[in-house]
């Protein structure tokens, strides 16, 4: 895997406190940006699926059901 440098400013006295108390920025900007990343990525996924729900909305709950039968029958 390979790795990129971002940087951030930040005010002088944040610095001194993240020094102060022995702080690494890279691990916690690491996990902010993970975890904000993941975030984005269930909106895209919460929507992709309210898109579709209203694709399949007027398919019956047996014929969903069947299909989901026969394709766990053909694996």
């Amino acid at each position: 895997m390979g790795y990129v440098t971002v940087s951030a400013k930040i005010p002088r006295e944040l610095k001194e406190l993240l020094d102060k108390y022995g702080i690494k920025p890279g691990p916690v900007i690491r996990r902010a940006l993970e975890e904000e990343v993941k975030k984005k990525i269930l909106e895209e996924i919460e929507e992709e699926a309210r898109r579709l729900s209203k694709k399949i909305s007027h398919i019956p709950d047996e014929e969903i059901a069947r299909i989901i039968r026969e394709d766990r029958e053909a694996k």
